[in-house]
């Protein structure tokens, strides 16, 4: 048995209350699924302005205050809601946060240093002396490294630990050398040492794995492919120097806020002993996106940000070989212009065979995933990945490239052996993926094949329950080191 632990779980994302993609799914639900486990975790993010005035009505004052991030002397506010047990703590000042936008500004160097900071100077001030300080992403990068310099000295923070997870090493927070004593108020030896800059610059990534007791991310593959500089983005010599520290820990989901046995959200219910529902879901799907109502054409999702990461090129220069296939594609997302525009005119060239949504829509993310027959992820890299998560729950089989946390979770069908919850290829190759959704395809048309694989992607784990666990071990022994 694990003793009980006090966490305190940093995010500059959390669903449902403001979400860009992965990172706050995983704030949303980790916690959640830590506090099952008997231990006290809250959470704590900025009290953006974008917060749906659903959740923003319901705070209630905590305190208030003044921090300063070195020469600037600011308001913090600080407000709560309990969701699901879990307490949520929301940072609130006007000038950081009361924004059109999360991270598309100009300030963003001293917006997540503010948010350290106070941060940190709350945590005394509602007497909540947390066991593990768990920081996600480059936004919470200055924490660890704000605590050992200005905090450990006093009794309250000296035996704090500090968990950092990794969940895209791409995005770094990367700014000029002048903020590590206009906005950090670090002395300059930690420049000197290299905790904190890379490529001449102030790197908020790095100083985040150099400095925290430990480093996770996302799965036990992708801690392994950042090691190397086909995916370190630049910073695989600190990740092997810290190898030592790093553990691959892979994502779950919720599996009490998707349920399809339950999900308001979708057309029609159903669960894996009746799967009329989806059928349902597909027929109304596609009535809805304007497809020819076909039960016996597969249907193909595809929900991402429409980026260089997700493998679309793969899909622009195979798009006319696969729309020789009895096959339909829907595709939801927002990003890149080129990508953007690529399938609109996609769409307008085969219009009974694809739906384009260039836009972010949670509900119909959630349609999508139910009435879709095959979901794909051909992705040039992919830290962890959910999609194929929720796809598996709601009985839409992947179609993945072997990488990351795709590969730790999709095993592909094994007609052999009968193995498998998926269908995946190696290389990134657009060819390889083609005859991967050629050869998924096939599979559809054997029902009873294709029925038992719906029935084992519905049926299997990927919620919160293992992996929380394994963090805890992580918390725990951190808790209990000697020194």
């Amino acid at each position: 048995m694990i003793e009980k632990l006090k966490i305190l779980f940093v995010s500059s994302e959390v669903a449902p209350f403001a979400k860009t993609g992965g990172l706050a799914d995983v704030a949303g639900s980790l916690p959640q699924a830590i506090k099952e486990l008997g231990h006290d975790v809250r959470v704590v993010m900025p009290q953006y302005s974008i917060i749906n005035d659903e959740y923003l009505n319901q705070l209630k004052p905590v305190l208030h205050f003044r921090t300063r991030v070195v020469w600037r002397d600011d308001y913090v506010g600080v407000n709560k809601l309990e969701r699901d047990g879990v307490i949520n703590y929301f940072i609130d000042n006007k000038s950081y946060f009361d924004r059109p936008t999360l991270y598309e500004n100009n300030d963003k160097h001293v917006q997540f240093a503010y948010l350290c900071r106070a941060v940190l100077e709350m945590l005394p001030k509602i007497d909540f002396k947390p066991d593990i300080i768990h920081c996600n992403d480059w936004q919470t990068g200055p924490l660890s490294i704000m605590l050992k310099e200005d905090y450990q000295l006093y009794d309250f923070y000296k035996d704090i630990k500090t968990v950092y997870t990794i969940h895209n090493l791409r995005y770094q927070g990367v700014f000029g050398k002048e903020i590590l004593e206009d906005t950090l108020g670090l002395p300059y030896k930690y420049w000197n040492w290299g905790v904190v800059c890379h490529d001449d610059c102030i790197n908020y990534m790095k100083m985040g794995i150099e400095m925290s007791d430990i480093i996770t991310t996302v799965s036990k593959t992708y801690a392994e492919e950042i090691k190397t500089a086909e995916f370190g983005e630049g910073l695989d010599y600190v990740m092997r120097m810290n190898s030592n520290d790093l553990y691959g820990i892979v994502n779950g989901i919720s599996y009490q806020d998707n349920d399809p046995e339950t999900d308001e959200r979708i057309y029609a219910n159903y669960n894996v002993e009746d799967l009329s529902g989806k059928y349902e879901n597909k027929r109304r799907l596609q009535e809805e996106l304007g497809l020819p109502q076909a039960s016996g054409i597969p249907v193909i999702g595809l929900i991402s940000r429409l980026v260089d990461q997700k493998g679309l090129d793969l899909i622009a220069s195979t798009i006319d070989e696969l729309m020789e296939e009895e096959v339909q594609l829907i595709i939801l997302g927002t990003g890149n212009k080129q990508y953007e525009e690529m399938f609109k005119e996609i769409a307008d060239r085969y219009p009974q065979k694809v739906s384009a949504n260039i836009k972010y829509n949670a509900n119909l993310a959630q349609k999508i995933y139910a009435g879709s027959d095959l979901f794909l992820m051909p992705s040039k890299y992919e830290p962890c990945g959910l999609s194929q998560l929720f796809s598996l729950r709601y009985g839409t089989l992947p179609i993945v490239r072997e990488t990351g946390g795709l590969n730790d979770t999709i095993k592909s069908y094994n007609e052999v052996t009968g193995e498998g919850n998926g269908f995946s290829f190696t290389y990134y190759d657009a060819q390889d993926m083609l005859y991967t959704i050629k050869r998924a395809i096939s599979f559809y048309q054997q029902k009873e094949v294709w029925n038992k694989l719906v029935k084992r992607g519905m049926e299997s784990d990927f919620s919160w329950k293992s992996s929380a666990k394994e963090y805890l071990k992580l918390y725990s022994d951190l808790v209990n080191q000697k020194g």
